[in-house]
């Protein structure tokens, strides 16, 4: 008997097999107009992509990296109006005019932004991946201390921080470096908030 109504329920469930996609499996696509170190690009996009996606697949501007792909290792990050953001977990419709700066537009050869220039004579890099990313927080994690942006390594709310080791360290820990190259990211950081000062 209860093998009986087992298999009564086995046939009552309808098959999926013939089943036809859903109208919403389309993708929805949007126009979009993104300036990028500091050019103006219209796009359309469907509106699933990650401005990451975006940025590396419509500009074709690579130098920002799809690492972990879920805003854990830092290698996406971009600056996007004087913030960084891990570029890999925003989606592009969402900076419709916001000035979206990669590493591509933050020096040239023979004319480095100061971290750039930094990053290389401290040899802040090893198999170069993360770089980009790095260099771009880097800058805006100092723009955050000179602004008086507290960490959870400041001690005092209310003071005036300055770039010590354990508030770099602190800021850029959500940039993943594979290699190693911490002590000689922190080093590049620091020579660059001395100029800053």
């Amino acid at each position: 008997m209860v093998g009986a109504s087992a298999a009564a329920t086995l046939v009552a469930v309808p098959s999926a097999a013939g089943a036809r996609p859903a109208a919403t499996d389309a993708p929805v696509l949007a126009k979009v107009a993104l300036t990028v170190n500091g050019e103006r690009h219209e796009l359309e996009l469907d509106t699933r992509t990650t401005l990451l996606d975006a940025v590396r697949e419509h500009i074709h501007l690579t130098g920002a990296k799809k690492g972990c792909d879920h805003g854990q290792c830092g290698a996406c990050t971009m600056i996007v109006d004087g913030r960084r953001i891990n570029s890999c977990l925003t989606l592009a419709v969402m900076h419709q005019d916001d000035a979206v700066m990669t590493i591509e537009g933050l020096g040239k050869p023979g004319d480095l932004h100061p971290m750039q220039a930094a990053f290389i004579k401290h040899d802040g890099y090893q198999c170069g991946f993360c770089t980009p990313g790095q260099i771009c927080s880097g800058i805006a994690v100092l723009a955050e201390i000179k602004s008086g942006i507290p960490s959870h390594v400041s001690a005092d709310l209310n003071a005036t921080y300055e770039a010590t080791q354990n508030e770099i360290r602190e800021r850029m820990s959500g940039n993943i470096c594979r290699c190693g190259a911490y002590s000689n990211i922190v080093e590049a950081m620091t020579e660059v908030a001395g100029r800053q000062a």
